[in-house]
């Protein structure tokens, strides 16, 4: 059987974006993912420098989910190339409007693509991440939420549900605060809890029309493959049956690795690799194979590179495919 084409996008525009010398969000991380993917690709076409939309077309959709004066922030900040925009986690350069705005351009046009039926999965190799960004509000190394972003281009063309499948060891705040109301898309996260950004708790299920479509799998510090594999598993069985989404997209942090100096959780390449197989499993029951995954969080080079290429050879398995050895297998069904 064919493997499955994976488009894995990038953009020089993403690197722009320079936090003061040692700050974890760096641009080597997207460098150690590309590196890592450029070696014996299998599945895969690299795109290191995608098309991305004309900057008032990105802002015209960024207003779909954020406030313009969160907009104006990150734009003033950067012209200053100093500073922070809302918190001391979030510094600045000059360069990074053009970095933000480009990796939002990166999943804006990657799901347009896949809603016009020219691209049916991809990696983006994007960053600054995005998935503890508000709608009027910048924090955890965040500026704009580009999955939430990718989520809404989906949702409003398909006119369908689209589901939101978060592994990042922080909890995606600003995600779920986003789609808190919102029948139609729906969110899972698997993260340690109590942990940044202190939200993420299992009793945190959604408001009115959206009440149930978010579901927080909250893990204790030091956990490993079985209980964030698992985890996954069970709440893609749960909240994907009852919402049947025409695209899965994924917030890919990898920063749960056992050898992540942030997460202080177990994961090992191997365990990415059931994550992976268990959404791609998910996908192709109720989404036709569409899957967009987008990078978040991920600290250490080595182990970032390693768990990423593990990720996109899943990405780009054929269904079917036999596990590996020594792996427990999928619960999705």
């Amino acid at each position: 059987m064919a493997r499955e084409r994976v488009a894995v996008r990038s953009h020089p525009g993403v690197l722009e974006h320079l936090p003061a010398l040692g700050h974890p969000e760096m641009p080597a991380r997207v460098r150690a993912v590309l590196d890592a993917l450029r070696e014996h690709p299998a599945g895969w076409t690299l795109e290191p420098e995608a098309a991305v939309p004309p900057d008032e077309d990105v802002i015209g959709v960024l207003r779909w989910l954020h406030a313009s004066d969160l907009i104006n922030r990150v734009r003033r900040s950067a012209d200053s190339g100093r500073g922070f925009v809302d918190a001391g986690d979030n510094p600045v350069s000059p360069g990074t409007w053009r970095a933000a705005l480009t990796a939002a351009g990166l999943a804006i046009s990657s799901a347009l693509d896949l809603v016009n039926g020219r691209l049916h999965r991809a990696f983006l190799a994007l960053r600054p991440p995005g998935h503890h960004a508000e709608q009027n509000r910048a924090m955890g190394f965040c500026f704009f939420n580009n999955v939430a972003l990718a989520a809404e281009v989906a949702s409003r063309a398909l006119q369908a549900p689209v589901l939101i499948v978060d592994f990042d060891v922080h909890h995606g705040n600003g995600t779920q605060k986003l789609f808190w109301e919102r029948p139609d898309v729906g969110y899972l996260s698997v993260h340690r809890y109590p942990f940044y950004p202190g939200t993420g708790g299992g009793d945190e299920t959604g408001e009115g029309p959206g009440r149930g479509m978010t579901l927080n799998v909250p893990l204790a510090a030091g956990a490993g493959d079985d209980a964030f594999a698992g985890a996954l598993e069970a709440g893609l069985d749960e909240l994907g049956s009852r919402l049947r989404p025409a695209v899965i997209l994924i917030s890919a942090g990898f920063d749960a690795h056992e050898e992540d100096p942030l997460g202080g959780m177990r994961v090992t390449d191997e365990g990415y690799r059931r994550l992976t197989r268990a959404i791609v499993e998910a996908a192709d029951l109720w989404s036709e194979g569409k899957i967009i995954s987008v990078l978040e969080g991920g600290y250490d080079l080595h182990a970032l590179g390693s768990a990423a290429r593990a990720h996109v050879e899943e990405l780009a398995s054929p269904a079917g495919s036999e596990n590996p050895p020594g792996d427990g297998g999928s619960l999705v069904h």
